[in-house]
């Protein structure tokens, strides 16, 4: 059912001020001395500072608290490639997020540039602006060369939400499910539908899990992903098998986790009948997944069962992930987000979705009681405490493989991560209540 209306959106973002962010200026320029310190010529002191000393930047501007949010527009959610305009309202919500669940500032960025050595070139230009950049919604393959180079290139992380997100959330998912159902993460047997980026992603992630990498069935829209085909990028033939399977349902029988990162209504009841005990299905595409919850349900009470939907039980949703991860790599000044820390993300929220879950949370989702086990493995996205789990987790994986730049104590670093976000809040909320919208 859905939550709001076409019209309810649209005037949601045309009310005044019209989109959804803000430039707001964080000193004063109420007299001639601060305008002398904001501008000239005061200002010239800190640009020498810099000049004498770039880390000081961090401590004298926003650089170290600012992600550059870039798109080309080539992949935006569920709605393909629509352009780097039309997709600048899904950029500006990502700043959204970013800022209220992690209280991270945004500029987003929406690049009119498809081939990838051009989104590059302008990213490594830009790169002075900000303490890390997120891409967002390119295409694969695309976007695996733009990443990678990016990462060589630059001294600042770099992190493809569309890849990472998803893998790290569900990730987090599996490690929780293979525990509910006694499996071992090393025996698992796995189909993917879809190959693009969030695919790729996840079942390399699996594989940094434990999967063996050779129980990975991958299907692309023209079939199984094996190694008689010559059509395959490299980013897909890493998965090719040996023997070439007729189609998912082959595939299915007797298999252990289904990920679904394609298109609704690929899968079937009698396809999950016949899977492993306890299947593992994240079915992900949105707005309607493979297979629906209830049919999943229908076929194996049994199965563990996620979607992107936030109206089912165990939403895989990249909101779980990025702020968090991008808060602990800011704090430690790391230069990059590398796989110690991706996996500590990913345990992080396993382990925060075995704690009680506290009222408040609950209360956000009108439910008496959420307890671990197959309809609970992950923790809301609503969650307050995503925060104080996994961005410390994050950082301290940053110090432990020696990519941050300088050391925090991990327990006070998570009080004070409380304190931060709660003030944040009520700036917002005292901000937002001077202009009374109606919405």
């Amino acid at each position: 059912m859905a939550l709001f209306t076409k019209e309810e959106a649209l005037h949601y973002h045309a009310a005044w001020r019209t989109g959804k962010l803000e430039t707001v200026p964080v000193k004063p320029c109420r007299n001639q001395k601060d305008l002398s310190l904001a501008y000239s010529p005061g200002v010239a002191e800190v640009c020498l500072a810099i000049k004498d000393d770039p880390s000081l930047a961090r401590k004298y501007t926003n650089r170290g608290n600012l992600v550059g949010v870039i798109s080309n527009g080539t992949a935006v959610l569920g709605l393909g490639n629509i352009g780097p305009l039309a997709g600048k309202p899904v950029m500006e919500g990502k700043g959204v997020l970013f800022k209220v669940f992690a209280d991270i500032d945004v500029y987003d960025i929406n690049l009119d540039a498809k081939k990838p050595e051009q989104v590059i070139e302008i990213v490594k230009c830009l790169a002075p602006t900000f303490g890390a950049i997120n891409l967002e919604d390119i295409k694969a393959p695309e976007c695996f060369e733009i990443e990678a180079r990016l990462i060589e290139a630059l001294d600042i992380p770099v992190f493809h939400d569309d890849q990472h997100g998803t893998a790290i959330i569900s990730g987090a998912g599996i490690l929780n499910a293979v525990e509910i159902s006694g499996k071992r993460i090393e025996d698992l047997k796995v189909v993917v539908s879809g190959a693009g980026a969030a695919a790729i992603a996840c079942s390399k992630f699996y594989v940094s899990l434990g999967v063996d990498p050779a129980n990975i069935a991958m299907f692309d829209s023209k079939g199984h992903i094996h190694t008689g085909r010559t059509d395959l990028h490299p980013t897909k033939a890493q998965f090719a098998q040996k023997k070439a399977l007729s189609g998912l349902g082959e595939a299915l029988r007797g298999a252990d986790v289904f990920l679904g990162l394609s298109t609704k209504g690929l899968v079937s009841k009698e396809m999950v009948q016949g899977m492993a005990p306890h299947p593992i299905i994240f079915a992900m595409a949105n707005p309607d997944p493979e297979i629906s919850y209830d049919d999943a349900k229908a076929a194996r009470p049994d199965v563990i069962m996620g979607t992107g939907r936030s109206d089912f039980p165990n939403q895989v949703n990249n909101v779980s992930g990025f702020p968090f991860i991008f808060r602990g790599t800011l704090d430690v000044g790391a230069t990059k987000i590398n796989d110690a820390m991706k996996l500590a993300a990913a345990k992080a929220l396993a382990a925060l979705a075995r704690e009680p879950v506290p009222a408040e949370v609950l209360d956000m989702y009108g439910v008496k009681a959420l307890t671990f086990g197959i309809d609970y493995i992950i923790p809301k996205a609503l969650d307050f405490r995503m925060l104080e789990w996994e961005a410390p987790a994050v950082a301290q994986a940053a110090m432990d493989t020696g990519v941050a730049a300088w050391r925090i104590d991990p327990a006070q670093y998570k009080k004070d991560l409380r304190a931060r976000l709660d003030a944040s809040h009520q700036r917002i909320e005292t901000y937002l209540a001077s202009y009374n919208l109606d919405l």
